[in-house]
């Protein structure tokens, strides 16, 4: 009985881990790409972790599973927010097939000038 719960666990999270690399090839923008991989990629390394904790069935392991699945659940959408706004900031365009765009005109993108470029790379190559 064990054995068929690990195998649908691993399966289910292989499952959700092939979602988000087809995620990655099919979605439109780097916005959906995000979206679609830290939602899918999160849940099917959990199922895998949370097979695994139950396959060793050792306490200290099944804590430091758990541990990890907590912290990947808190940490993942944190880090993927803060990539999508740190993108968004920067003027990575979106889909043209975006219907709302709810952040236009609340951040001031910084315009760098062809000038200001080219110093700023010549101090970098110095």
């Amino acid at each position: 009985m064990t054995d068929t719960f690990i195998m649908v666990l691993s399966t289910i999270g292989a499952v959700f881990i092939l979602i988000a690399s087809i995620g990655i090839l099919r979605m439109p923008d780097f916005y959906t790409r995000l979206s679609i991989t830290i939602k899918a990629g999160t849940l099917g390394i959990g199922c895998i972790l949370g097979a695994a904790a139950i396959h060793f069935s050792e306490f200290s392991i099944t804590t430091k599973v758990f541990a990890i699945i907590f912290f990947l659940f808190i940490t993942s959408p944190v880090a993927a927010f803060l990539i999508a706004r740190t993108s968004y900031v920067t003027g990575i365009k979106l889909w043209s097939g975006t219907v709302m765009d709810e952040l236009k005109g609340r951040y001031s993108t910084p315009k760098v000038s062809s000038k200001e470029s080219t110093t700023s790379s010549n101090k970098n190559i110095e």
